[in-house]
């Protein structure tokens, strides 16, 4: 079990703010999340498996840092604990291995689809008890374009992501009557902190020109996101993934003729 605490300045919930618990918050989507759910006045816990990245974020927030394995279902369990509310969970946390599948080792798959798919399953039991005692609130979970755009050589990942959205609806409707609203949103693009290392400057220029939006997407594009979808505004939204993506998932073909710099043709589309 791996849990640590830091900065306890407050006990679920600071002069009785409603709670976000963020997971993943140590840096890129999960960093920027936390930020803007802090402005919209929630207190933040800020959940991550580093516990110095966790602890910057809650600086800047004024929240709350947890070293947590989210795999864990024990320390979560106990985390969860103690708590005295919860209003939000974003279950932000999440690992990729691009491989082809024929040269995935299993081990790798386990791992994706354990921090991808039952992690998040792992926070719904915990979190779920208490945000119904509390009268309801939100969950929101990470899909991504992967689901829906497959690429060659990625392993598990879109798999698991396909997993996640299943997840979101499933508890959607099982967590309804409780008046917990379950949603997901779907990057597409997005420059963070994980991807850049990955990233050609030049391609990300060239790709993100193609989306039918100009640009590839920043970690405040999928925080706002994740906000609305935690706001009154979308209290009537449950069961649902919004992509944002530049408008990657409508316009696949376009994007990749443009990004390969290839002449229109209306060849090979379906």
């Amino acid at each position: 079990m791996t849990s640590k605490r830091d900065g306890e300045i407050m006990s679920g919930g600071a002069a009785g703010r409603k709670v976000a618990i963020v997971t993943g918050a140590g840096r890129g989507i999960g960093r920027e999340t936390s930020i803007v759910l802090s402005s919209a006045g929630y207190a933040v816990e800020c959940v991550d498996l580093d516990g110095d990245a966790a602890a910057e974020t809650a600086k800047l927030v004024g929240g709350r840092a947890t070293q947590l394995d989210v795999c864990d279902e024990v320390a979560v369990a106990e985390f969860v604990g103690t708590l005295d509310r919860c209003d939000v969970l974003v279950s932000n946390a999440g690992i990729w291995r691009f491989t082809p599948l024929l040269e995935t080792p299993i081990s790798e798959a386990i791992d994706v689809l354990r921090v991808n798919v039952i992690a998040p399953l792992i926070w719904i039991k915990s979190v779920a008890p208490l945000m119904a005692a509390g009268g309801g609130g939100s969950i929101v979970h990470l899909a991504s374009t992967a689901a829906r755009a497959i690429a060659t050589a990625t392993g598990v990942y879109p798999s698991s992501k396909a997993a996640v959205i299943a997840l979101t609806e499933q508890a959607a409707v099982e967590l309804g009557p409780l008046g917990i609203r379950v949603n997901a949103v779907g990057p597409g693009r997005i420059v963070t902190e994980g991807s850049s290392g990955r990233v050609d400057p030049d391609d990300s220029k060239v790709g993100g020109r193609a989306l039918p939006l100009g640009r590839w997407g920043a970690p405040r594009d999928i925080a706002d996101a994740i906000a609305f979808l935690c706001s009154p505004g979308s209290a009537y939204i449950t069961g649902q993934v919004v992509w944002v993506d530049g408008g990657l998932t409508v316009a696949t073909n376009e994007f990749l003729r443009v990004a390969r710099n290839q002449p229109h043709s209306s060849a090979g589309q379906s």
